[in-house]
């Protein structure tokens, strides 16, 4: 599992922290509108009726999410973001990639926020719906089946304000996205129970209305 990205964005908040304006509270009616560089690395765990075990690629995307502040502690936040991913089977003789997929798991939020003066922590806990799309399975083993599901999701992350008023600021943000599937092919008996849970390391910047 990689945190390289989440390690220089904690530096990074770090030496905003140091030097970054205190901004104002927030207000209930508050919008932040943030957009991140956003790492997806799968966490799998599988079994599979063929035997090895199912690996699925990391990958980079941008993401956008908006927060809405219900008073100034209490906020709901949505995500969006899209995701493709190859599907490997390890372990079994003459395979190894056996499909791809699109992956979509709009995400929403409830967040405490912690007021902190110059850096503005938060947690957050959800749920999410894990649909796929574009399911594409190798020749050999034909159409690709996935179930979509319903799923939680755990939150941590910090807005460091740039500007005076704290209109702007820098923001990192990790999330544990718990996603499951069934996975089977149109032309092969082959069948997998899938935990992708990926973690979502993202660092970017926000507006705040």
């Amino acid at each position: 599992m990689r945190f390289g990205s989440f390690v220089l964005g904690l530096g990074a908040v770090l030496a905003l922290a140091a030097t970054s304006v205190s901004a104002a509270p927030y207000e209930a009616g508050t919008v932040l509108v943030r957009v991140r560089a956003l790492e997806v690395v799968p966490d799998v765990s599988s079994s599979v009726n063929v035997g090895g075990k199912i690996d699925i690629t990391d990958v980079a995307i941008p993401e956008l999410d908006v927060t809405y502040f219900l008073d100034p502690n209490w906020s709901l936040e949505l995500i969006a973001g899209t995701t493709h991913h190859s599907i490997h089977l390890k372990g079994v003789n003459g395979l190894d990639k056996i499909g791809s997929t699109w992956l979509l798991p709009p995400t929403l939020t409830v967040q405490y926020h912690f007021d902190l003066g110059r850096v503005k922590p938060y947690v957050g806990a959800g749920i999410n719906y894990s649909l796929f799309y574009d399911k594409r399975g190798i020749p050999a083993l034909g159409k690709l089946k996935l179930t979509d599901q319903w799923g939680a999701a755990l939150q941590a992350g910090v807005d460091v304000p740039l500007t005076e008023d704290g209109r702007y600021f820098f923001n990192l943000d990790l999330k544990k996205i718990f996603v499951s599937t069934h996975a089977s092919f149109a032309a092969s008996a082959a069948t997998a129970n899938v935990d992708v849970n990926p973690w979502l390391i993202g660092a970017g910047v926000g507006v705040r209305f």
